[in-house]
């Protein structure tokens, strides 16, 4: 049964649900995630008191790991939001840690776990509980969800609950995503499927939600009789830094576009649902999927901008180009950049393009969804020698420096009638005085408490490969050209070319 503690961020104004009790699994345990991000997730959230006290993590992964917990206390001490770790806190948590090592395709292994697993229910009253966590390489995906099948560790009702979490990237293509969600549809329900994005645990992004619909000055304003266009912005001021083998496979179209920016566009573009409530919402968000207007062949050459870094320069170090990374194949054509105009074809929508920009080697590390509303007419400030003023924009900052910030025009003091942009900010970290807690956080309980609002459908996973597959569609048909820019600028001119035909001009956050 599950219980409520008061939110140490809201001083016991606020409760929140502590889940049953439970044992969660990390298979892949002995990889980079889950000492630099789960297991920290997992302890600040004991120390926060909102895992119960009848808890167990089990790691799971091919090789053998005899210091896994002293390891995981290691990641704990150099990554987790609660910090420094707490001694009590840890040996309670730590007693709940457990490893097992054994091979992906070995059923003996998971029999073994299945044992290890009933062992924890009467020792420590997990009550047959169980979360599995997938943070394995996505080849294994299929494989680990039929073991699991083949061993009997999937219970068929709600009580006890069984669910897995899928990390990303859920398919590499739309068939891909099809054959996965089939296999998952083999030995789960849709309700035990949790496949994560771990942006939409951020807090600026879940605020997306209270900006729109907890505020009655901006949902009016946001449709096409307002809005001019909008720009969503991910830069990363480093390159694939040794990842070069991964990014080959990937590119940043299938690491960033396909998931993370296609989740902010579905939450700053979607209908109100009817509720907060898992399907509501992603009802809504699949729909906005459906309504993408889609490429035509001769689309994506006008509509798209691909680019790829050369050696360049940051913070005053010489940077190698991608073609030099190790593990990336010599006259690599993958994409470290992508630039995009798209279209939403409904009533709220039509007319009001979507500029998307994701790259890799650029001036900063920023994400940003900026929301530039329509210029008022040069009339009534035409004759005052300032013929311009700026238009409104609204800009959700995402990371760093989670906040908002809203640019209006304001007359300058003196004489004259001049006018010039200012900026009312809000910033998390001043305004709450605290830390939010970190995507982990959030998702991992939200998966415990068994809440899936925050995760990805099924069918919303396909609705975003279809769209995505016809970009790789027209660089394969036309062998589009791909756009050169050096470690450290703001990504290839053609990007730049993409907007001002439209008389427009990327942002510089």
């Amino acid at each position: 049964m599950q219980t409520v503690v008061p939110n140490p961020l809201r001083e016991g104004l606020v409760e929140q649900r502590v889940p049953e009790p439970c044992s969660m699994v990390i298979f892949g345990a002995s990889g980079d995630l889950t000492k630099r991000k789960l297991l920290p997730a997992l302890y600040s959230l004991y120390r926060d008191r909102l895992l119960p006290h009848a808890f167990s993590v089990v790691g799971f992964a091919r090789r053998a790991l005899p210091a896994f917990t002293a390891e995981m206390r290691a990641g704990c001490d150099q990554f987790a939001r609660r910090r420094p770790v707490d001694e009590a806190v840890w040996s309670s948590f730590a007693d709940g840690i457990s490893y097992i090592d054994g091979a992906f395709d070995d059923l003996a292994a998971y029999l073994r776990l299945k044992e290890h697993l009933a062992m924890l229910d009467r020792a420590r009253g997990t009550i047959g509980n169980r979360v599995f966590y997938l943070s394995t390489p996505p080849s294994y995906y299929p494989l680990i969800l039929q073991k699991l099948g083949e061993a009997g560790m999937i219970s068929d009702g709600t009580r006890p609950f069984t669910r897995v979490i899928i990390e990303k990237p859920f398919g590499r293509d739309l068939e891909s995503a099809r054959a996965l969600n089939r296999t998952a549809a083999a030995v789960l329900r849709e309700d035990q499927t949790y496949r994560i994005d771990h942006y939409l645990g951020k807090e600026t992004v879940q605020n997306i939600f209270v900006l729109r619909f907890a505020n009655a000055l901006f949902e009016p304003l946001w449709n096409s009789k307002y809005i001019d266009h909008v720009q969503l912005t991910v830069a990363e001021a480093i390159g694939v830094e040794g990842r070069g083998g991964y990014f080959e496979e990937a590119g940043i179209v299938r690491d960033m576009v396909q998931n993370h920016m296609f989740q902010f566009l579905t939450l700053m573009a979607m209908e109100p649902p009817n509720a907060f409530e898992a399907n509501a919402v992603r009802d809504e968000k699949t729909k906005i999927l459906r309504a993408l207007r889609p490429y035509r062949r001769e689309d994506v050459a006008t509509h798209v901008v691909r680019g790829q870094y050369t050696p360049g320069s940051a913070l005053g170090q010489r940077k190698i180009g991608y073609r030099d990374e190790k593990g990336v194949a010599a006259g690599s054509r993958t994409e470290t950049y992508v630039a995009m105009k798209l279209h939403i074809d409904n009533w709220r929508w039509s007319g009001v393009p979507f500029y998307l920009r994701a790259g890799k080697a650029l001036p900063k590390r920023v994400t940003e969804i900026a929301i530039q509303f329509k210029a008022p007419p040069p009339l009534f400030f035409g004759a005052t020698g300032r013929t311009v003023v700026e238009p409104n924009v609204l800009s959700i900052r995402i990371q760093p420096d989670e906040g908002i910030s809203l640019k209006f025009a304001s007359k300058v003091p003196g004489q004259s009638m001049e006018v010039l942009p200012v900026a009312m900010e809000f910033r998390y970290g001043s305004s709450f005085g605290a830390e939010p807690p970190e995507a982990y956080e959030r998702l991992i309980l939200d998966c415990m408490l068994g809440d899936s609002t925050l995760y990805t459908r099924g069918d919303e996973a396909e609705a975003s490969w279809r769209w995505i597959d016809r970009i790789f569609e027209g660089w394969t048909e036309s062998n589009a050209e791909v756009a050169e820019y050096p470690f450290g600028s703001w990504g290839p001119e053609a990007a730049d070319a993409l907007l001002a035909r439209d008389g427009r001009a990327w942002r510089r956050p």
